[in-house]
Order: structure tokens, then sequence, then C-alpha cells
């Protein structure tokens, strides 16, 4: 299981690698036509393909680095790299988004004259496009080797398709003499990064503290509770290393068994969970009921 682990971090580095160029060629397509044209919103959706650069870097250094094996000073691994990259990268994106926030706040108290060049929506149309197909991609890697990494690039990507949308849109509607719809556009660009950026550090810091999805631990309690042999359960806990579950649970047993058959039922109990339900390693620990 550990080796078929590794080589799906490996595939999942395709999917960072290429939403990496496809953000690099779409922000700084946005960024120039965005100066010729004097569109705020079309710079802004740029600012936030760059903070997407840095979120999918910090993805594929992420899972280079969870595929290291464990070693003296790391002997569950390096699983949680993934989850440290990104809360970093949340708080770089928080950074720009306030930025970009800051610098549409000050067009709209100066006030602008004329409307952006309709390039510059044309643009945004583009952009949306090209991340729809990046998004397939990427969803589709995903539900292949299983990864909440990619698929949560996956997310990002339809979402920055959908940004791109709402800037054409703004922008083809400030050509209707209303200038400052593009500017009211950027604004909703930086909140909508300022949000991305908080769900990425909330989802980061509820791991790293290792907190855990309660309806999953009824299923695995309600699975383990049927399995023959099994009195009763004493305490069940689980945690995330990176993309890994890995569940703790005491049991009650027959206090009439010996140590070989209480050591049977709790393989049985390994086993199910990590063979029907994914779950990466499975601690039991048995006591007599």
């Amino acid at each position: 299981m550990n080796t078929e682990k590794y080589h799906n971090l490996k595939l999942g580095e395709r999917g960072a690698i290429l939403s990496i160029f496809a953000y690099i060629v779409l922000s700084i397509i946005k960024l120039l036509v965005g100066h010729m044209s004097d569109s705020a919103a079309l710079k802004a959706d740029g600012l936030n393909n760059t903070t997407d650069i840095i979120a999918s870097l910090a993805v594929l250094i992420g899972l280079k680095l969870a595929r290291k094996p464990p070693d003296k000073n790391h002997r569950y691994g390096h699983w949680k790299s993934e989850t440290i990259a990104s809360m970093i990268a949340s708080f770089i994106m928080l950074a720009v988004g306030i930025q970009v926030l800051i610098d549409a706040g000050s067009s709209l108290f100066e006030g602008s004259k004329e409307p952006p060049d309709i390039i510059a929506a044309y643009t945004g149309v583009f952009s949306a496009i090209a991340m729809y197909f990046v998004y397939r991609y990427n969803k589709k890697l995903a539900l292949k080797i299983n990864s909440k990494a990619v698929m949560a690039a996956a997310k990002d990507n339809i979402s920055d398709a959908w940004v791109s949308i709402g800037t054409a849109i703004g922008i083809f509607a400030s050509q209707l003499n209303m200038p400052w719809l593009d500017v009211l556009t950027a604004i909703i660009v930086g909140l909508l990064i300022c949000k991305t950026a908080w769900d990425i550090f909330k989802q980061a810091a509820h791991e790293l503290s290792d907190g855990f999805d309660e309806t999953k631990l009824v299923v695995y309690q309600k699975v383990i509770s049927n399995i023959f042999g099994v009195t009763g359960i004493k305490e069940i806990k689980g945690r995330n290393y990176g993309n890994n579950e890995v569940i703790d649970v005491v049991i009650f047993v027959n206090s009439t068994l010996d140590i070989k058959q209480a050591h049977d039922i709790a393989t049985a109990i390994e086993d199910t969970l990590m063979k029907d339900y994914g779950v990466y390693e499975v601690h039991v620990h048995v006591e007599p009921h």
C-alpha cells in the first residue's frame, strides 16, 4: 500500500505542474492586457492567478516532500508537508487579496473617466475557457489517484474560471457608460481571493491540529462493531497525515480468548478498514471484557 501511495503522489505532481504552467501564462497575459486596457478587474484577476501559482507551487513542493520515506527524525513519514505548504500559501494569498482590495478601493474613490478597452473582456473569456480544461484534467486525475490535494487544486481551477467569467461580465457592463463596474468587479475578485485564502488556512489548521471528520468516525465505529469477536468499543480516534487517515481504536473482546484469537480480531479490523475504506493505518488496542 505504501508503494501505491507514493506512486499516487508522483502522479499528483502532474496536476500541480499543469496548473503552474497555466497560471503563469494566464497571469502574464492578464496583467499585460490589464495595464494596456486600463482594466482594474483584469489586473486583479491577473494578481489572483499569481497567488494561484504560489498555491500550486506549494502543492507541488508538498507532494515532493511527502514522498520522502520515514527517517530518524520523522518516524511517521513526511505526509504533513503538503498541509504545511498549503498553510504557507494561504498567508501569501491573503496578503495579495488585501492588496487587490486596497488598489481597487483607491481607484473607486479616485473615479475612472473611461471604461477599459473591450479586449480586456475577451481576455477574461479566453482565460475562463482555458481554466475549465485544466479543471477537467485535474478532476479526472484526482478521482483516479484519490487525492484531496489534487481535487482541491481542481476546485481552485474551476473557481478561477468563474472569477474570469465574472471579470469579463464586469468589463462588458462597464462599456455601458458605467466604468465604476470594472473597479467594483476588482473588489469582488479581491474578496474572493481572501475567502479562498481563509478556506485553505482553515482546512490546513484543522488537519494540523489533528481535527477529523466526525461522520467518518461514526461509520468506522459501526463497521468495527459488526466484526466478529468485538464485544464493544471503548474509544475511537482519527487523524490525518496529509491525505492519509490513521485510526486509533480500543476494543473490548471476551476475556476468555487467548492472545492469538484476540490478535486475529485486531487483524480483521485493520484489514477491513484499510482494504474496504482506504484507511492508511489502523492501531488497535485490545482489552478484556
